[in-house]
């Protein structure tokens, strides 16, 4: 859709960190980035990549179509679908997994709910939602706008932002801050284990935090 996507490098790097440590980043920077009430489908399944949006809208008089996006969909991009939370209609279902691993897509988050678990399940492929319901999205939502400006859990997401899924949730990092946040989230990470080889070597978790700054970790820069 032409709109500029962050350096592949850089996605690959923040993709080794966990939700955690990510969202713990953000925290410093002030920045929201954890999608709340969106949870894995399969466990285990780690997922990264860039925001590919779509948002949904209740159909009208006129039917529209919950849409044939996948096609336009890139290799490691994250489909992202906001469907406002409903959880009465599903917007994925087993050919849209099918079709999503065989062309090399990330992964998908849904603020929504999605189907046919068994073939997610069997094609480990790393998909995010409120819940699964069976219930066709068919002739009930239908596609207003494709790479927009999108919602889930209570977080913008913008075409190109990053997203981040594990077995914790999903958290987002907008393109504009990922060198940020990368710098913060080493630094966070290298704390952090820092606490538990000491803690493992005889210290006090007390102390251990305090040597390693732990409490000033996530607050927000003044």
């Amino acid at each position: 859709m032409g709109q500029k996507r962050p350096d592949p490098e850089l996605v690959k790097e923040i993709g080794a960190y966990s939700t955690a440590t990510i969202s713990d980043a953000l925290d410093k920077l002030g920045i929201a980035g954890g999608c709340l009430g969106i949870k894995p489908v399969v466990q285990g399944v780690k997922m990264v990549g860039t925001a590919f949006t779509v948002r949904y809208v209740p159909v009208g008089y006129v039917k529209g179509t919950v849409g044939d996006f996948l096609d336009d969909v890139a290799p490691g991009e994250v489909i992202v679908l906001d469907n406002n939370g409903r959880t009465d209609c599903t917007v994925w279902g087993d050919i849209m997994t099918v079709t999503a691993k065989v062309t090399g897509i990330a992964g998908t988050v849904i603020d929504g709910v999605c189907r046919d678990i068994p073939t997610i399940l069997e094609e480990k492929y790393p998909i995010f939602t409120r819940g699964s319901f069976m219930m066709t999205g068919k002739d009930r939502v239908t596609v207003e706008a494709i790479n927009a400006t999108v919602s889930i859990g209570n977080v913008q997401i913008k075409p190109a932002d990053i997203l981040v899924g594990d077995d914790s949730g999903v958290v987002v990092v907008p393109q504009e801050m990922v060198r940020e946040v990368l710098e913060i989230a080493k630094v966070v990470e290298g704390a952090e284990s820092r606490i538990v080889e000491a803690v493992k070597g005889g210290m006090s978790l007390k102390e251990a935090r305090l040597k390693c700054g732990y409490h000033s970790l996530q607050t927000k820069n003044k």
